[in-house]
């Protein structure tokens, strides 16, 4: 079975002497159990896993108790908590737990796994502050699901890059209802509506819905409330789009200025977070939409936007867009001092004066064209193109 590198990197922390937690982060359907049994395989390190499916406090303490007792008899174990974010006031528990074993000199690792960026990440914040590392498992990239599926980079850029969804690959219309079924509509309505204060669930899926279809697009709050039926305002509709972004589905990027409030208030470019959520919305045959150049082109920004952003949380780094007057850049990435403006060329001659006009601006820049002689599509997707020079 194929294995991720984030698979290594876990098998190489349960190898590690105990330190902090490790928790792994990620949408749903990404693999994250997959690579935790996948790490934990042929390792000499007795393992209790357990899946927090309907589970509460007390089931936490139970299971936990269960990983001491193994320590106390062999030394030490591994405890992985899968989906922990489905326990009520779970991180208060953990942190009560984990202090417990420190007192107690307890050498129990331990490895939480959740879907839910939202509900993990305040929990984290409010409870657990110094006590665990974060590790992503995001939407597959290009070269791993070339390496395990065997897609072509068209294939990638239409399929994306959800694995279990590539066994549909074939049948375009089980494709797209396990897209729908399986991946959409239980990421909005459990990992958003059922882990936030949601006061319109139907705006909720209407803004996911209007958002994917205008991917890679500028799309002002103004016009958004617009094409939305019952959407009030503009605060709402920012706030909801935060939410998608942190369920990993969709994000409003915002227009590059150094001046960070002013870019705060410009209109979004919204990015899908992997170019199959957008073509599985189209219900559009793939040959269809590779026939149309609009349509193509603006997956094909989609999928390097959803690759730029998903970096970007493993890495440290912010991505945005730049516009100035008709000049247009479509990203800019931003880590620390250094930038990176990349412009994206799927097919169409397209000019690259908002290029020039951006270096000339901040000319200690990098410059990255996708699409061009130096920078294929398929060499950026797969990773071999360094996106920062330093």
């Amino acid at each position: 079975m194929y294995e991720r590198s984030v698979v290594a990197v876990l098998r190489t922390r349960m190898k590690e002497p105990l330190g902090l937690m490790q928790v792994l982060v990620g949408p749903r359907q990404t693999g994250k159990s997959t690579a935790l049994k996948q790490a934990s395989t042929g390792l000499d390190i007795p393992l209790h896993s357990v899946s927090a499916d309907f589970a509460d406090a007390d089931w936490l303490r139970v299971e936990w108790q269960q990983a001491r007792n193994i320590v106390a008899a062999q030394g030490e174990a591994i405890l992985i908590v899968d989906e922990v974010q489905k326990i009520e006031g779970w991180s208060n528990v953990v942190k009560e737990l984990w202090d417990e074993d420190r007192r107690n000199d307890v050498n129990l690792k331990v490895f939480l796994s959740g879907s839910s960026s939202l509900l993990l990440s305040k929990g984290l914040d409010e409870a657990l502050t110094g006590r665990f590392e974060m590790l992503y498992c995001l939407q597959w990239r290009y070269a791993e699901c070339r390496d395990a599926f065997g897609y072509t980079l068209d294939e990638f850029v239409f399929f994306g890059g959800y694995p279990r969804a590539a066994s549909f690959a074939k049948d375009e219309d089980r494709w797209r209802r396990f897209m729908k079924e399986s991946i959409i509509e239980p990421t909005i309505s459990q990992d958003v509506l059922a882990l936030a204060p949601i006061k319109k669930p139907a705006l909720m899926r209407a803004l996911f819905a209007l958002g994917v279809q205008y991917s890679a697009q500028e799309l002002s709050y103004t016009k958004m409330l617009g094409q939305l039926q019952d959407a009030g305002n503009t605060v709402t509709i920012a706030e909801y789009l935060n939410l998608l972004s942190l369920a990993g589905m969709l994000s409003g990027l915002q227009k590059f200025d150094e001046r960070k409030a002013s870019s705060r208030k410009s209109s979004p470019r919204l990015m899908a977070h992997d170019s199959s959520l957008q073509s599985a919305m189209l219900d559009l045959p793939k040959k269809f939409v590779e026939m149309d150049r609009s349509r193509w082109g603006h997956l094909v920004e989609t999928a390097v936007g959803a690759y730029l952003i998903n970096r970007g949380k493993e890495e440290g780094f912010e991505v945005f867009w730049w516009r100035e007057g008709s000049d247009e850049v479509d990203f800019v990435l931003r880590k620390g001092e250094q930038l990176t403006a990349i412009e994206v060329k799927s097919g169409a001659i397209r000019s690259l004066k908002g290029m020039e006009k951006f270096l000339l601006l901040y000319p200690r820049a990098h410059r990255i064209v996708v699409g061009s002689p130096e920078t294929m599509l398929g060499d950026f997707l797969a990773g071999e193109v360094e996106l920062f020079l330093l």
